[in-house]
């Protein structure tokens, strides 16, 4: 005799979906150990600021002892630095040249960006490939050629060298929009050339707006790199009231970080001032890195 009752109970237990808590249990235990990691890594990171920090604060006495927190805080550190050194106009011209070398680079190479996604002609990868070429080449291997060039033209000991080379572009740059030019709908610019466009206005009114973000990320990021840069104003600048933030920076170890004294706590006073600007930006342009980032995802 068949018991069907049996096999009914049997048939909805098979049919239940097998319990999940060895799944849960698992990936708990990953998002657990990658927040640890992650926690890690930002400790790893932060952990030199943070030392700069408590130790600008610090008396010169105590600079190098292993206490995280100053007793007693000497604020006084930064109020010497401002005294000692002429920082409002390091930082003026930090800020100019930043701005300028910034705005010149995100131009030219959003310019030829677009020539090189939009037209089609013949040996243009060729050209292109010439283009990405030049970033293999030293920086180096040019330096004396353009310092002669800028000394021919009357430009040294001012600051026209430090931001006017970036209106001839960068090859990293180029090939970072044009990858975004290369993701815009191609019927847009059809659209607007049967509208009477111009080629200009079709980099103006359609191209720069759709690729925002990769332009506000080369921006940063070329601000950045003048922020930091000791090389350009080390060769082209002597007067001390044109020196820029990293230039000044030298010159403040030069005088309070070697002879007898060594006052390294108004160094690293004056270190918390030069980086304190770049952390502000890189927060204000965090969305726009995980933009890009979101961007690129899309159109991969």
């Amino acid at each position: 005799m068949i018991n069907t009752g049996n096999d009914s109970v049997l048939q909805a237990q098979l049919r239940e979906p097998a319990p999940r808590q060895p799944i849960r249990v698992r990936g708990t235990l990953i998002k657990a150990v990658f927040l640890f990691l992650l926690v890690l890594c930002t400790i790893l990171f932060l952990a030199p600021f943070i030392w700069l920090v408590s130790a600008s604060l610090k008396t010169r006495a105590e600079v190098f002892n292993n206490e995280l927190l100053p007793n007693p805080v000497a604020w006084q550190n930064y109020i010497y630095v401002w005294q000692a050194a002429p920082m409002l106009t390091w930082l003026r011209n930090s800020l100019v040249v930043g701005v300028l070398a910034s705005a010149a680079v995100t131009v030219s190479c959003s310019l030829i960006a677009f020539g090189f996604s939009y037209f089609r002609f013949r040996g243009r990868d060729t050209l292109f490939g010439l283009v990405l070429a030049t970033m293999m080449l030293p920086g180096v291997v040019t330096m004396i050629p353009v310092f002669l060039v800028w000394r021919s033209l009357g430009q040294i000991n001012t600051l026209t060298p430090l931001w006017a080379s970036n209106l001839f572009g960068s090859a990293f740059y180029i090939f970072m929009i044009r990858q975004f030019y290369l993701g815009l709908p191609r019927e847009l610019f059809e659209a607007a050339r049967v509208d009477g466009a111009s080629y200009f206005d079709l980099w103006r009114v359609i191209a720069l707006p759709l690729t925002r973000t990769a332009l506000i990320v080369v921006f940063i990021f070329e601000f950045k790199a003048s922020w930091t840069d000791l090389v350009k104003p080390l060769i082209y600048l002597q007067n001390t009231n044109l020196f820029t933030l990293p230039l000044g920076l030298k010159s403040i170890l030069d005088q309070f970080g070697q002879g007898g004294e060594m006052q390294w706590e108004v160094v690293l006073a004056a270190s918390v001032i030069v980086t304190v600007p770049m952390i502000i930006i890189f927060f204000i342009g965090q969305r726009y890195f995980m933009d890009g980032i979101a961007t690129t995802g899309i159109k991969g």
